[in-house]
């Protein structure tokens, strides 16, 4: 039976993630948006394991993210990102928007790991 609970976008989610994984050479990056915050993580599903993680809530981030647009915080989350993925040796990624489409936030956060010299 159809469960309604279930929205359009866990359902886009739940039949990408049936197609594409992450190893430890190229690891998913996953991207999940709240109201608040972004998040981005580089995954490892065959170790099951969370390789780098970064997001508007990183202490690290938290100076350079004042007094910026949600845009221009994502672009920064996603080059951090990249960051933490070179010091990993991880050069390339499976890129996995989670459901949300292209554009805005999670187009910014490619941008921005594509910028920091991630490639998927």
């Amino acid at each position: 039976m159809f469960n309604r609970n279930i929205t359009k976008r866990d359902r886009i989610r739940r039949r990408v993630r049936s197609k594409i994984s992450g190893t430890a050479e190229r690891p998913r990056l996953s991207v999940f948006k709240s109201s608040k915050h972004i998040y981005a993580q580089l995954i490892d599903d065959k170790g099951g394991v969370t390789l780098a993680h970064s997001s508007t809530l990183s202490p690290d981030l938290k100076d350079a993210l004042n007094g910026k647009s949600r845009m221009e915080k994502a672009k920064l989350v996603g080059e951090k990102i990249a960051e933490y993925a070179k010091n990993e040796n991880i050069e390339t990624c499976v890129y996995d928007r989670s459901g949300y489409a292209y554009h805005g936030i999670v187009k910014a956060i490619a941008e921005g790991a594509r910028e920091g010299g991630l490639k998927f």
